[in-house]
């Protein structure tokens, strides 16, 4: 393992040994990451050829660095840093964060680029990298990610032995915290009861700093940071990790549940009896929130559910947006019309405030101000109404042969040469009737298709159309 982050650049030379015996690969590049096996696909080779590489692409001269609890990670770590270093990039290494963390640090501290290291919701034998550039503007494979790709598995990086770049190692945690909280009036804030699961990922420092500023009283959860995953891999999404944070919940007659994943970009919310929140009402929710204090923003929103934000923007005075779904593509939708938020109903939420990017820390915070102003309604009774007036199935994935032949069966008998849907194709297919529609899409990561069906006040509906869909599409 190589050693430990310092003020000088000495001390990541250490594992140069290592770096230069693993094979590279581009295996792990994907549409708006690395993701891969821990060392097979990423490893320290990988790292140093993508800190020689970044700095020239994206004209960065100084860089933010940071990586989350999978026990890889300083490792990885110490050979990118080689490697910018040896390139005369300055890193700013702020060690063990999230990867809001990262965009955070890049925007506030004016740098040329962050790395975050991390496999976010990924099993324990995964690791990977995210990039952004100036302003945390995300890289992805049509802004960049494709050349530094061209460049790690082409380029001849033969190790210079001299570092001309500088190191320095700092902590942000008081700042980033601090930011945090400008988005709630903390004095409004009710003294909740929540319990708050970080599923030994890297959010459980940040819970305990934000604590001291908070009165709520918070039960936490799984809250040491720990590599080994003890508890399972942290993504509240997965039905079987749930419960974990509604049992605590219920027992402890809490007012609402968090959970986190492991890099805590994305935040799941529980309401008082330990009912799991749907990411897409929380979109409404929070478009809500906003909408409340800035009359006529714009909000961003996903294509695979969309009546219920649409409502409440119509209701609030605001506008809505929508984009293909991925952070990329949010991000830059956002800019380009100067939206305020954007949700997507994967439990990504995104703010104007937070350079467009994405927080797992700002959402829940946001629920608790709305709590608050509530009178006294529970977070149950403040989504149930939502619940009511549009049923959804839930994305359900199906592994099946040949998506697009799929799709395009589904299109033939739903769209206007069969039953007379309305079809859009802002990402994947969606199909409208009067009173239910759904939304089909190919995964971009797994041989999966993803379904989302919604209906207006009917829940029977919805139970029997999603049904009839998932016949057609795993028969």
């Amino acid at each position: 393992m190589c050693g430990g982050a310092s003020a000088s650049p000495l001390a990541y030379l250490s594992c140069l040994e290592r770096v230069f015996c693993m094979k590279v690969s581009n295996k792990g590049f994907g549409a708006y990451d690395i993701r891969g096996v821990y060392p097979e696909d990423v490893n320290e080779e990988l790292a140093y050829r993508i800190g020689r590489s970044f700095p020239e692409l994206f004209s960065a001269k100084k860089v933010a660095v940071g990586h989350d609890i999978r026990l890889s990670g300083p490792a990885i770590r110490d050979a990118l840093v080689k490697g910018l270093t040896e390139a005369g990039c300055d890193v700013v290494d702020i060690g063990q964060c999230g990867t809001e963390m990262i965009y955070f640090t890049t925007a506030h501290y004016k740098l040329d680029g962050g790395i975050m290291i991390t496999a976010s919701h990924n099993p324990k034998a995964y690791n990977g990298m995210k990039f952004v550039r100036k302003e945390s503007r995300p890289i992805s494979s049509d802004t960049g990610l494709k050349d530094l790709e061209k460049a790690v598995m082409e380029g001849d990086f033969k190790p210079t032995g001299a570092a001309t770049g500088k190191v320095e190692k700092k902590d942000v945690l008081k700042d980033y915290v601090e930011h945090i909280l400008t988005y709630v009036d903390v004095e409004k804030l009710k003294p909740f009861k929540v319990v708050a699961n970080t599923g030994n990922g890297s959010a459980g420092p940040i819970i305990n700093e934000l604590a001291k500023h908070l009165p709520f009283e918070i039960i936490k959860v799984y809250n040491e940071p720990d590599g080994n995953f003890p508890n399972g891999v942290p993504n509240p999404i997965l039905q079987e990790n749930r419960e974990a944070t509604a049992k605590v919940v219920r027992e402890q007659h809490a007012d609402v549940g968090v959970a986190w994943d492991g890099d805590f970009d994305r935040c799941f919310l529980f309401d008082e009896k330990g009912g799991f929140i749907e990411g897409y009402y929380m979109v409404g929710f929070l478009a809500h929130a906003f909408l409340q204090k800035n009359k006529g923003a714009k909000i961003i929103y996903d294509p695979r559910l969309i009546w219920n934000t649409i409502e409440i923007c119509e209701e609030l005075g605001g506008e809505a947006v929508m984009c293909k779904s991925g952070h990329a593509f949010i991000k830059d939708k956002m800019r380009a019309v100067n939206a305020i938020y954007g949700g997507e109903m994967s439990a990504h939420h995104y703010f104007r405030d937070f350079s467009y990017c994405d927080s797992g820390m700002i959402p829940w915070l946001l629920v608790l101000e709305l709590m608050s102003q509530a009178g006294g309604k529970t977070l149950s009774e403040l989504m149930q109404e939502r619940m009511n007036r549009y049923p959804i199935s839930g994305e359900i994935n199906s592994k099946v042969a040949d998506a697009q032949a799929v799709m395009d069966a589904i299109e033939k008998k739903y769209g206007p040469e069969g039953l007379g849907g309305k079809v859009t194709k802002v990402d994947g297919v969606s199909i409208e009737f009067d009173n239910w529609r759904f939304n089909l899409r190919k995964s971009n990561t797994e041989p999966v298709i993803r379904l989302n069906v919604e209906t207006r006040q009917d829940k029977a509906l919805c139970d029997e159309k999603t049904k009839e869909l998932l016949a057609i599409i795993r028969g």
